[in-house]
């Protein structure tokens, strides 16, 4: 049972990450889904997406929820039936959730160089330009990338915009932190954001700090 990682963040607030390693039968077993879930998996083409889902169910399982504590709204963010906060992310053979009191967002990204190709798209790019090379704009870029979508999955609002609607504070590379802001229509909110880095992936999370 390959529990990655845990961080607790406060007595409200905890991270888990599972490497997936397992075949989808050994994910399996033990997991019960909702009819809707057992033929959502069904449907999927990749092993690798249907062995994500199955993880996250386990990383659940952890925290003593099943599939069937677990419903999403009509913009697709996923919600918990004990009212806790949750956000859920996958990539590659890596998934992870965050559980909390507050409101928060998780994102996990595989560290790629085309994040340069469409960095233009969500952030002004010529801000990079003076870190060192190549791989540190790629990481920074990745950093970005994930503290965005973290957002964007908290705020869970059509129309948003990654380049106009969603601010990072800069930050050093080797200083993991940073905050950030989604200001759309009425709404400004505002975020704490953290960063993990491990075998050549890159994860942020986000929590409400402050809403005006």
């Amino acid at each position: 049972m390959p529990l990655y990682k845990t961080i607790t963040v406060s007595n409200k607030t905890k991270v888990l990450i599972w490497k997936i390693e397992e075949s989808f039968d050994e994910l399996h077993k033990d997991i019960s889904l909702t009819k809707h879930c057992s033929e959502r998996v069904n449907r999927m083409k990749s092993d690798l997406h249907r062995r994500g889902f199955l993880s996250i169910r386990h990383l659940l399982a952890n925290e003593g929820y099943t599939d069937f504590d677990l419903y999403y709204d009509e913009n697709g963010k996923p919600h918990l039936n004990d009212s806790k906060h949750i956000s859920i992310t996958h990539s590659f053979n890596f998934s992870a959730i965050i559980i909390s009191e507050e409101e928060i967002g998780i994102d996990i990204e595989m560290q790629r160089h085309k994040i340069l190709k469409i960095a233009h798209k969500f952030t002004p790019i010529e801000e990079y330009r003076t870190l060192a090379n190549d791989d540190a704009i790629m990481r920074k870029l990745t950093m970005v990338w994930c503290a965005k979508e973290s957002l964007y999955k908290s705020f869970a609002t059509p129309g948003i915009s990654f380049l106009q609607h969603i601010y990072v504070e800069d930050f050093r590379l080797d200083h993991l932190e940073t905050t950030a802001t989604i200001s759309f229509e009425e709404r400004e909110v505002s975020y704490k954001v953290w960063f993990q880095e491990f075998e050549e992936f890159t994860m942020a999370y986000a929590i409400t700090s402050e809403v005006l």
